[in-house]
């Protein structure tokens, strides 16, 4: 039994040095996993440099049968909490990068990592249960053979260091030699000059946005619409692709592996131009794997989908949850994403982390009680009960003098299943009130109702629910206004 002891410390000490001193090297990351695993953000840094500093002083003290009962116990207490962090986020469908040892090795959360962790977890119990008097014997008999004992076991844990770095080397060369092809590719691919303009966000749907209707067929002849996805309640990652596209061709493995490693979290779905025979020819889109053929790319064009490869995020209500991704680097990252997030929260969206401000979906109308043109009271409360379309408007601006027209008409035509409207203006009362609008005009001098609302400019608009929070990130000029409510 003495010799099993420490057998357990020694492998708990070697696994605990090697996650902490890969943590050390990868300070960001750490910090991000612990925010991925619900840590405050002004905690995240603090935790993310003092968790590899506790894992090293585990390491140091299970080394010793002196000290080794008090690294059992810190051993068990933290690997509680990672298991029981774990097993929280794969309970709500989350799958955030465990960061177990740092730059060395990262895996989503799931149930290998979980596994790993519980037999480290009984192990370490096994060194508590024994008790502080009974931890087996030193490393060694002599002061001479301890010491030859711990260099040994500096440089076992410094070659697995070495080695995991030049696998990371190598496989960052195997990524820089595929990139190279790719642009190889690229440059004999029959590109279309179209394609100049699609990467800005700007062009695409704003998040919230109502995913466009459509009715294209499978590799069967079947007819799908996007209510036919929709019907499994889980998010929808659309893929975009072509069959002259040779980037499709080398990312559609990864796409068959996405397909598989998202089963059940989300549908993966991929949307082609062409015939069923040039796709079969050229993509060869494994079986299994829902393709709708858009042959004049109607569905694409109408996302702004432009170049290909692209990939699009659409939530299980239908709505935009991602800008359009272009690209390998851009559909890896919004993937990488998306394995993280919890699928099943009704307000996700993933950002293309450009400089942007954070959109404030999710977040609750905030408080304010302003007059309306005709003289009537209108606070936060009369958001809540109905769907709400906020606009943000400005008499100075052509833009929105254009879309008065349009706007009035919707507002004296909408159905009581319509969303309900409210204007946030600024300037003369009587002139608004010669606008002729049912729905309330507001006026407030620096809209600062309307910037807490999220607007960036006029026109823009944002789509808050029944309840009052928040659903879309601002829609900018009249097309991106009418497509958070689905109108042309």
């Amino acid at each position: 039994m003495e010799e099993i002891l420490l057998l357990i410390r020694i492998l708990l000490a070697g696994v605990f040095v090697l996650a902490g001193v890969g943590k050390l090297f990868d300070p960001a990351g750490s910090a991000k996993a612990v925010r991925d695993f619900g840590v405050p953000e002004e905690f995240s840094a603090g935790i993310g440099y003092a968790l590899p500093v506790a894992e090293i002083l585990i390491a140091v003290l299970l080394l010793f049968p002196s000290t080794s009962w008090f690294g059992a116990i810190g051993a068990t207490l933290l690997l509680a909490a990672f298991v029981g962090g774990m097993l929280w986020q794969y309970s709500h469908g989350n799958a955030p990068e465990c960061h177990c040892f740092g730059q060395m090795h990262s895996e989503p959360v799931g149930p290998k990592s979980i596994g790993r962790n519980v037999v480290l977890l009984s192990l370490a119990l096994l060194g508590v249960i024994a008790g502080r008097s009974f931890q087996g014997p030193p490393l060694a008999g002599t002061r001479e053979g301890l010491i030859q004992t711990l260099t040994l076991f500096g440089l076992a844990v410094a070659a697995i260091i070495g080695i995991s770095y030049l696998k990371r080397l190598l496989g960052s060369q195997a990524e820089i030699a595929r990139r190279i092809e790719l642009l190889e590719l690229l440059s004999t691919a029959d590109v279309p000059k179209e394609r100049q303009e699609a990467g800005n966000p700007n062009d695409g749907l704003p998040l919230g946005a109502l995913f466009p209707s459509f009715e294209l067929k499978d590799r069967a002849g079947t007819s799908w619409s996007l209510t036919g996805f929709l019907n499994a309640g889980r998010p929808i990652l659309f893929f975009f692709v072509g069959p002259g596209c040779s980037p499709c061709k080398a990312l559609m493995p990864e796409i068959e592996g996405w397909h598989a490693s998202l089963s059940g979290k989300v549908e993966v779905v991929v949307i082609t131009s062409g015939t069923p025979q040039e796709n079969s020819e050229k993509l060869r889109i494994a079986e299994g794997i829902p393709v709708l053929f858009d042959e004049g790319r109607e569905v694409a064009q109408s996302v702004y989908a432009k170049w290909t490869p692209s990939a699009l995020l659409v939530r299980a209500d239908g709505r935009v949850a991602s800008h359009v991704a272009v690209g390998d680097t851009a559909i890896r990252d919004l993937v990488s994403k998306l394995e993280s997030a919890n699928t099943r929260d009704r307000f996700l969206f993933i950002t293309n982390g450009n400089n942007a401000p954070k959109p404030k979906i999710g977040e609750h109308v905030p408080v304010f009680a302003l007059e309306s043109v005709d003289g009537k009271k209108v606070t936060n409360l009369d958001l809540v009960g109905r769907q709400t379309l906020a606009v943000f408007w400005s008499q100075t601006c052509p833009h929105c003098v254009a879309m008065m027209s349009e706007l009035k008409e919707w507002d004296h035509t909408k159905g009581a299943d319509d969303p309900a409207l409210i204007v946030f203006s600024d300037g003369d009362k009587l002139e608004h009130a010669e606008l002729g609008l049912h729905s309330p005009i507001v006026l407030e001098s620096g809209y600062k109702t309307a910037n807490s609302l999220g607007m960036q400019g006029t026109p823009s608009g944002v789509l808050i629910d029944e309840n009052g929070y928040i659903v879309s990130e601002p829609g900018i000029g009249a097309p991106n206004i009418w497509a958070l409510i689905g109108r042309k």
